[in-house]
């Protein structure tokens, strides 16, 4: 599999699915969100998901979507 790379800025979603997250309570630990999003038909990693509210790795747009649905907002929230 062919490895991408994020360019610096890229991500626009990172810092809000973080902060988000963790205003959640009880707040939804990187396990936790990969799980959620595991429900939703995505697999992502704990590190894939660090990576992404890192700003170091680019969010698919079904990734958005299944983000936002795993912690209860809409998607423009993530924006």
């Amino acid at each position: 599999m062919k490895k991408t790379t994020a360019i610096k800025g890229r991500n626009l979603i990172g810092a809000q699915v973080r902060r988000i997250r963790l205003s959640l309570e009880p707040k939804v630990t990187l396990e936790d969100m990969a799980g959620r999003l595991a429900a939703r038909g995505v697999f992502l990693d704990r590190s894939a998901i660090g990576r992404i509210e890192n700003n170091e790795r680019y969010v698919l747009d079904y990734e958005a979507v299944a983000f936002a649905d795993a912690l209860g907002v809409g998607i423009a929230d993530l924006f």
